[in-house]
């Protein structure tokens, strides 16, 4: 078992700057995601696509921001539990929260803070007979670990920006890459679409647009696809498919957790902390509503802020914190590292 001070469930914008305010108040966060990498929607869906309303950034790309918010809260350690989903909590005798994942893991700490975005991203399965079958055993939704694909045949289908990203990544590690769409055009950034095109000519990916997926082939694992282009059918040996057709949010397990749901959204009260109906439990980010809720990745970071103080406050009854600023206080991290303003020199003048 896990133990820490926040259990954060999402590891997007808002989870991650979460562990950055809470570790200036010396609090320790665990961090939840049912996607198998830090950054939730703007890793997963739009990496490379330019963001403009991060206060101090005219313009910076999702995956830019995230792996900023990355280097910001590593010297305040945060644990992670990645590709898989919080399901139930129980509270002990003490008041502390116990949190078990999807794959048995338990993370036990003193406050939760939910920060899932949207809710917890399930994968838009393609309608084929029995894919269930497949599922990790030939079928990926996710890429998790590339190693695993190490001189494997492999098919993607999809045309955004994931399916693209991945065929360039995978053209080095797979012993064959085949990439089909059902058009001809992708919705990507204009980059991943040259580089696949450059990688289709040098003989590194086999793209075949338009066609489609019709059906999977084997035994007990996954050894070849059918697909269809122009009304003919034909068979690809493959080791696995990856289909990435964007993911869909729900709240999942979450909406059983005795939370006040509203239009699938958790109701928090704003006026103080963030606080859901459960004492303890608080939610933040898009996955909260209240009256005015605006949801933007901004807001997020506003209201971690406040949180994190709530949470504080809980936990230490009676001590007043003394706000400081960090350009005067500095920031002291869990790993003895420790970020301040060069100080001034005092010298007299000749």
């Amino acid at each position: 078992m896990f133990e820490t001070d926040i259990i954060i469930i999402g590891a997007g914008p808002t989870g991650l700057f979460t562990v950055f305010e809470a570790g200036l108040l010396k609090l320790r966060c665990h961090l939840i995601d049912a996607l198998p990498q830090p950054g939730g929607q703007l890793t997963e869906l739009y990496p490379k696509k330019p963001i403009f309303d991060i206060p101090g950034f005219p313009s910076v790309d999702a995956g830019v921001l995230v792996d900023n918010l990355m280097e910001q809260i590593k010297q305040f350690e945060p644990q992670f539990s990645l590709a898989q989903k919080a399901v139930s909590y129980e509270k002990t005798e003490e008041g502390d929260f116990i949190v078990t994942t999807s794959r048995g893991v338990k993370v036990k700490g003193k406050a939760i803070a939910i920060a899932g975005g949207l809710g917890s991203f399930d994968p838009r399965k393609p309608e084929l007979e029995n894919i269930d079958k497949f599922e990790e055993k030939g079928v990926e939704y996710f890429v998790r670990e590339p190693e695993m694909f190490r001189n494997k045949k492999i098919v993607i289908a999809g045309g955004g920006d994931s399916a693209l990203d991945w065929s360039v990544f995978l053209a080095d590690v797979a012993s064959s890459v085949t990439l089909i769409h059902r058009r001809n055009e992708f919705r990507g950034a204009l980059d991943s679409v040259e580089k696949v095109t450059e990688l289709k000519h040098q003989g590194k990916i086999n793209l075949i647009t338009p066609a489609e997926v019709t059906g999977l082939i084997g035994e007990e694992t996954l050894s070849a696809i059918e697909i269809e282009k122009a009304g003919e059918k034909s068979i690809i040996e493959t080791d696995y498919l990856i289909p990435l057709f964007g993911l869909t949010p729900k709240l999942g397990p979450l909406s059983d957790w005795g939370l006040e749901i509203e239009k699938n959204a958790i109701k928090v009260n704003n006026a103080l902390d963030y606080q859901t109906n459960v004492e303890g439990i608080y939610a933040i980010g898009d996955i909260n509503t209240y009256p005015g809720k605006l949801k933007l990745i901004l807001c997020g970071f506003h209201e971690a802020t406040l949180m994190v103080q709530s949470v504080y406050n809980r936990l230490n009854p009676g001590k007043k914190f003394v706000l400081k600023y960090t350009t005067v206080s500095g920031v002291d991290g869990f790993d003895g590292t420790r970020k301040e303003a060069e100080k001034a020199v005092v010298k007299s003048i000749d």
